[in-house]
């Protein structure tokens, strides 16, 4: 993706808002107090074209590293039209996360911090391209939060989310902060718990120059890497396959190890994928668009045993989810669980009954595996 131009367009959307930067998102529809806390986001612009960003304290705004990956300052876009510059702070924090300063930046709204909790009301508060403003959205509710022993799981929420959301955040209907927006898709959306910040704070400073700029330009040659494939309609070669498989993997982020993995998948680079995917669950076991990722690759691998295990899992969480239901049947069959295939079908026609006829027909007679797998249609 050629970036640049989208910079410049990004500038001129954010200089349409004019008022002052103490004020709340303009036409905000969310509780008073997530509307006044709203004032701590800010758009921003840096290696990514547009961006969000949470002052978290005078002169201190929080991000995700995606958002600038190696670039030394981001363009912090205010309120009353104006831009500034703020400097990146160096970091060795291995999460999607990363400081700014701007001297002299500072709101009159009090910032509280809280804990996601499960089933927990939630407002995502952003960088809205089209409004050219800050914005925040529709709310939704928390659906799991990090277990204990991986540090760097995400909280996951159905709250309503774009691009140009990352670095945001996740507002409690209180209005206290507790999240960092970082990615998302499908309605099943991540972000990263306030506490983290601490953790970045302590890893921050300019001692942490040369693994900050290790890990930058680990995120640079990953997000150029995968640009290069989407814009190609050839498969890639070998060096190519490893060179973004291993610049992705450096990243150590879990979003980038999914996009690196759903491409190597396209690419037909299964194992790689798979591997990929495997470490994302590593990090965190509550990824469902992680896991859905690692199901279908699977099922191309026509590895469909291996596969049920997450088919369970994803059934249990999205029982209604007509891609996985039919994953589940055809891996049920093919892999001999037959419990699996009938529990999916019998949802299936309880929630897609025009899928029934398809799908009855596969269940009385299935054909053999495709050769080469592949998802059902």
């Amino acid at each position: 993706m050629n970036r640049s131009p989208l910079i410049f367009l990004v500038l001129l959307a954010f200089s349409w808002t004019a008022a002052e930067a103490q004020r709340p998102a303009p036409g905000c529809k969310a509780p008073t107090a997530v509307c006044q806390a709203s004032a701590r986001v800010f758009a921003i612009s840096s290696f990514d074209p547009v961006g969000s960003a949470v002052l978290i304290e005078a002169g201190l705004l929080v991000t995700n590293r995606h958002v600038v990956a190696d670039n030394p300052r981001a363009q912090v876009f205010m309120a009353d039209g104006s831009q500034r510059i703020a400097d990146v702070v160096p970091t060795s924090y291995p999460g999607d996360l990363v400081l700014l300063r701007l001297e002299g930046l500072v709101v009159s709204q009090p910032l509280t911090l809280g804990a996601a909790a499960v089933d927990q009301q939630v407002y995502t508060v952003g960088a809205d391209v089209g409004r050219g403003a800050v914005r925040a959205y529709l709310p939704g509710r928390v659906v799991a939060v990090p277990p204990d022993g991986k540090p760097l799981a995400r909280v996951h929420h159905s709250a309503r989310s774009q691009p140009g959301n990352s670095g945001g955040a996740l507002f409690a209907r209180d209005g206290s902060l507790v999240a960092i927006i970082a990615s998302g898709g499908e309605g099943r959306n991540e972000a990263i718990p306030v506490a983290e910040v601490a953790k970045l704070k302590a890893r921050s400073g300019p001692e942490q120059a040369l693994p900050s700029a290790r890990i930058g330009l680990a995120y640079r040659k990953c997000a150029e890497a995968l640009d290069a494939v989407r814009g190609s309609d050839q498969r890639m070669a070998p060096s190519n396959m490893d060179f973004l498989y291993n610049q992705c993997l450096a990243t150590g982020n879990r979003q980038l190890f999914d996009d690196a993995g759903r491409m190597l998948g396209r690419q037909q680079f299964l194992d790689q994928a798979l591997d990929l995917f495997g470490k994302s669950l590593e990090q965190d076991p509550n990824g469902l668009n992680t896991r859905l990722s690692m199901a279908i690759s699977l099922h191309v691998a026509q590895r469909y045993e291996d596969e049920i295990p997450h088919l369970k899992q994803l059934m249990e969480a999205l029982p209604t989810d007509p891609q996985v239901l039919r994953l589940a049947i055809q891996a049920g069959k093919w892999g001999g669980d037959e419990a699996l295939a009938r529990n999916a079908f019998a949802l299936l026609v309880e929630h897609h009954p025009q899928l029934k006829p398809v799908a009855e027909r596969f269940m009385q007679q299935p054909p053999p595996p495709r050769s080469g797998g592949g998802p059902p249609k």
